[in-house]
C-alpha cells in the first residue's frame, strides 16, 4: 500500500517538474543580481526562479536585492556542451586558487581537477602497495562535496565562486575556473578585500558552526573497535595511570547487536549506562557510532517501523532499494522527507539515555559495504517535502550526509535541550558544518597522508568547515614509531584531534610505541590542553564570523605571493605559527610571513629533546592565553591563567580570551566573559592588564602569570586577574 502510493506520488511530481522545466525557456529576471553585500548570483536562462529556493547550501533562500554594478570584477560565462552545462570564470595572472572541499594533495589547487561526489574511495585492482579502499591524490572526489573555489588575486584581494547545485559537479582549475554538471545551475560570486572577508560573507550565506562543547576540543582516542566494554575501561584507566590527557573515548560498530542500529550487543556491551557512568567518573566522555543502513529483518523494530512509515528509499519501479551494509541486506532512510527525519530523530533520545555524550555518523555518503564499490543508482526516488522537491538520487546524493546530520542533531537537541551536542559526520555537503564536525575519512599510515592531513584540514576551513581533522596515525595500516610521533606532534593542534585506526592494525594508543614516543605524545597532547583556552576562543570566533580555526600562512599577508604555496606550516588563528615536520626525508624549507615571529616554548619543555614536535612561533603584537595541564576538561583549565606576550615593534600587544560554562547555552543570554588583555612597554617594564571586557559572567578570582617573550629571552611576573601586572625586562 505504502509502496504504490508513494511511487505514484513521486512519479507524478517528477512529471510536473519535468513539464515546468521544458516551459522555462525565458531568462528568470530574479535569478541574476546582488543577493547581499559583496555577493552576486548569476544564472543561465535554463535555471528558473522557482528552482532557486531549493538551495541545499544556503541557510535560507536569497532573493535579488539589486542589479550587479558595471564595475563588478568577476562574472561567469555560461555555455552548454551537449547535455552538459558549464560556467567559466576567467582569472587574472597571479591568482591563487584554494578550497574545493575535501581533496588530497597540495593546499594550492591551481591546475587541479576535482569532482563533488560524496563517495568512499574504491579501486579494484588498487595501485601496488595499497588496499582497494585507500585513497591517494589521484582521486577526484572523496567523502564530502563542496562545489566552492576561493581565489586570491595577486594584490591580496579575493573572491569566491559557488556552484549552487547538489548534482555531481566537475571543478576544473587547469585554466581559470570551470564548473560543469549535467544540469544547469546558478553561480554565486563573493567579492572581498581579503580572503577572510570572503569567508565571512560565505558564512552569512551558508551559516556558521554552533559553538561546540569544550570537551569536544580535548584529545580523543578511538579504534575499530575497543571490545568488549572491559577494554574501554582498560584504555581509560591506562590514560589516567600514565597521566596522558584525554577527554573522549569512541565506541565503534561492534557495540551493536549484529550491527543493527539503535541496539546493543548484550554480551559485549551488556550495560552501556554503567560503562558511561564509569567513564564519566574518571573524567571521560564517550561518542558512539551510527550508520544509516537498516537491516532488512521483519521483527526488528527499526525496520518494521520504517517500513510502516514508508521511510526508506525506493527504486524507480517502486520496490525498496536493498543492498548490503554491515548487518547484511539493508535499506536506507530517505532523509529528504521531513517525516523521515523526525522518525529518525525520535530514536536518538533513548540512545543518548544510556549516558552517551556524542554521536558519530558514518557511511552516509551513502555507501554500500557489500559488495564494495557499488554506487547508489542515480535514478532512485526521493520524496522530498518541506521545501525540497521530489527528485532522483542524482540530485540528493551529495546532500544525504547533510540531511542525516540535520536529523541526528535534531534528535540530540530534543534529548538534551540544555546541553550543546557534539556530532561527527564522514559525509556532508557545503553548509553541513551547521550540523556536524567532520574527519577526513579512512586515511592511511603513510607520510604523504600526514602531509595531506594538514592540507585537507586547511582547505576544509577555506571551504566553510572549521571543525575538521584526520585520523591521527592513519586508519589503514600501522605507522612506524617515527611516523606516529610526528603525526601526534602536529595532531595535538588539529581543530578535531582524534587518533583512530582499523581493527587489524597494531595498537595505536600513545604508549604503544615505547617510552620515548609515549613521552613525545604526552608533551604534544599537553600542549593542546595548555592551548585549549585559545582554541576555544577561536571556535567562538568561528561561530560568529565563519573564519577557520586553522588558517594558511598566506592569511598573515594575502598580497605576499611567496606564501601562497606554503602548506607545511599553518596558522592557528592569527597569532600562532606552527612549523611541523611532515616528511620522512628532504626537510621542508618554510616560508613565513614578514614581521616579528618569536619562537614559543611552553613552560617545562626542552625543544631540543623533541625534534618530532612542531616549532611554535608567536606573532609580534599578540597575547596568547594559556591554561594549565589537566587530564580532561572536567578539571579547571584557567587557574592559573598564563598570558604569553610578544610585543610588536612599538612595544604593544593585545589578545582575547573567551570563557563560558563550556557546555550549556547560557552564553546566548550573556553568561560569558570575553576579555581583551593589552600590554604596553615603557622602558624596561611591560604592563599587562584588562583593556576591555564583555559579558555578564563574573571574573574568577585567580592568579595570572605573564610571560613576556623577547628576542633575548623571556621574563615573567604574576598577579591577580583584573589587576595591572608589571613585568621587568631587566632580569629573568
Amino acid at each position: 500500500m505504502f509502496s504504490n502510493r508513494r511511487y505514484l506520488g513521486v512519479c507524478t511530481a517528477l512529471a510536473v517538474l519535468a513539464s515546468a522545466c521544458t516551459k522555462a525557456s525565458q531568462p528568470c529576471p530574479q535569478a541574476t543580481g546582488l543577493i547581499g553585500d559583496g555577493v552576486a548570483r548569476f544564472a543561465p536562462a535554463a535555471v528558473s526562479c522557482s528552482a532557486l529556493p531549493a538551495s541545499m547550501a544556503l541557510v535560507e533562500p536569497r532573493f535579488v536585492e539589486g542589479s550587479i554594478p558595471a564595475e563588478w570584477r568577476t562574472r561567469p560565462t555560461f555555455s552548454t556542451d551537449g547535455d552538459r552545462a558549464h560556467a567559466t570564470v576567467s582569472i587574472e595572472a597571479g591568482t591563487s586558487l584554494y578550497g574545493t572541499g575535501e581533496t588530497a594533495g597540495p593546499l594550492l589547487r591551481n591546475g587541479a581537477i576535482t569532482e563533488t561526489w560524496a563517495e568512499q574511495p574504491f579501486r579494484n585492482p588498487p595501485p601496488t602497495g595499497l588496499s582497494p579502499l585507500e585513497y591517494d591524490d589521484d582521486f577526484l572526489n572523496l567523502y564530502q562535496a563542496h562545489p566552492w573555489v576561493l581565489a586570491v588575486r595577486a594584490d591580496g584581494s579575493s573572491f569566491g565562486v559557488l556552484a549552487d547545485t547538489t548534482y555531481r559537479t566537475r571543478i576544473d582549475l587547469t585554466s581559470g575556473i570551470e564548473l560543469s554538471a549535467d544540469v544547469a545551475f546558478p553561480v554565486i560570486v563573493i567579492e572581498g578585500a581579503t580572503p577572510q572577508e570572503v569567508l565571512t560573507r560565505l558564512s552569512e550565506l551558508t551559516g556558521t558552526i554552533e559553538l561546540p562543547p569544550l570537551w569536544s576540543l580535548g584529545y580523543q582516542q578511538a579504534r575499530w573497535s575497543y571490545i568488549p566494554d572491559a577494554k574501554v575501561r582498560e584504555v581509560a584507566d591506562e590514560f589516567r595511570a600514565r597521566s596522558i590527557p584525554c577527554d573522549v573515548l569512541w565506541i565503534d560498530i561492534d557495540y551493536m547487536d549484529g550491527f543493527r542500529i539503535f541496539t546493543f550487543d548484550e554480551e559485549r556491551f551488556p550495560d552501556p549506562s554503567g560503562l558511561n557512568d564509569y567513564l564519566h567518573a574518571t573524567g571521560f566522555k564517550s561518542v558512539w557510532i551510527l550508520d544509516p543502513g537498516v537491516k532488512v529483518e521483519p521483527g526488528y523494530f527499526v525496520y518494521d517501523e520504517g517500513l510502516e512509515g514508508d521511510h526508506f528509499i525506493r527504486r524507480p519501479e517502486g520496490e525498496l532499494f536493498v543492498e548490503g551494509s554491515w548487518p547484511g541486506d539493508s535499506v536506507w532512510p530517505d532523509y529528504t522527507n521531513p517525516e523521515t527525519r523526525a522518525w529518525w530523530a525520535s530514536y536518538i533520545p533513548d540512545l543518548l539515555g544510556n549516558g552517551i555524550d556524542g554521536l558519530w555518523i558514518d557511511l552516509n555518503e551513502p555507501s554500500i559495504v557489500f559488495p564494495p564499490g557499488v554506487p547508489f543508482p542515480g535514478d532512485l526516488l526521493h520524496v522530498g517535502g518541506g521545501g525540497l522537491p521530489p527528485d532522483t538520487h542524482a540530485r540528493y546524493h551529495n546532500a544525504y550526509g547533510l540531511l542525516m546530520s540535520e536529523a541526528t542533531l535534531d534528535g540530540m537537541k530534543m534529548a538534551r535541550p540544555e546541553r550543546r551536542p557534539f556530532l561527527l559526520s564522514r559525509s556532508s555537503f557545503l553548509g553541513g558544518h551547521r550540523y556536524a564536525a567532520m574527519w577526513t575519512g579512512d586515511n592511511s599510515a603513510r607520510w604523504d597522508h600526514l602531509h595531506w592531513s594538514v592540507t585537507m584540514t586547511l582547505n576544509m576551513g577555506l571551504s566553510g568547515q572549521p571543525f575538521a581533522g584526520p585520523d591521527i596515525g592513519g586508519f589503514f595500516g600501522s605507522p612506524s614509531p617515527s611516523l606516529y610521533a610526528h603525526w601526534i606532534g602536529v595532531g595535538g593542534f588539529f581543530p578535531f584531534s582524534r587518533t583512530h585506526t582499523i581493527q587489524l592494525s597494531e595498537p595505536q594508543e600513545p604508549w604503544s610505541y615505547g617510552p620515548e614516543v609515549e613521552a613525545i605524545a604526552r608533551m604534544a597532547i599537553e600542549r593542546r590542553y595548555r592551548m585549549l583556552p585559545y582554541l576555544y576562543t577561536l571556535f567562538r570566533e568561528a561561530s560568529l564570523s565563519g573564519l577557520p580555526v586553522w588558517r594558511p600562512v598566506f592569511f598573515a599577508d594575502p598580497a605576499d605571493a611567496s606564501l601562497r604555496e606554503e602548506d607545511h606550516a599553518f596558522l592557528i588563528g592569527a597569532d600562532v605559527l606552527v612549523e611541523p615536520v611532515l616528511t620522512e626525508a628532504d626537510p621542508h624549507e618554510f616560508r613565513i610571513p614578514s614581521g616579528i615571529w618569536r619562537e614559543l616554548t611552553m613552560v617545562g619543555e626542552d625543544p631540543s629533546s623533541t625534534p618530532e614536535l612542531p616549532v611554535m612561533k608567536l606573532r609580534g603584537g599578540a597575547i596568547l592565553p594559556l591554561g594549565r595541564v589537566v587530564q580532561s576538561t572536567t578539571e579547571a583549565l584557567l587557574d592559573p591563567l598564563t598570558l604569553m606576550v610578544s610585543l610588536d615593534a612599538e612595544g604593544r600587544a593585545t589578545g582575547v580570551l573567551y570563557e563560558d560554562d563550556g557546555e550549556g547555552y547560557g552564553y546566548q543570554t550573556g553568561d560569558y566573559l570575553l576579555t581583551t588583555y593589552s600590554a604596553v612597554q615603557s622602558g624596561d617594564r611591560v604592563e599587562v592588564g584588562v583593556a576591555s571586557e564583555e559579558g555578564e559572567r563574573e571574573r574568577p578570582a585567580r592568579m595570572v602569570t605573564v610571560i613576556v617573550v623577547t628576542d633575548s629571552g623571556s621574563f615573567q611576573a604574576s598577579g591577580a586577574d583584573g589587576s595591572t601586572i608589571g613585568v621587568s625586562l631587566g632580569g629573568t
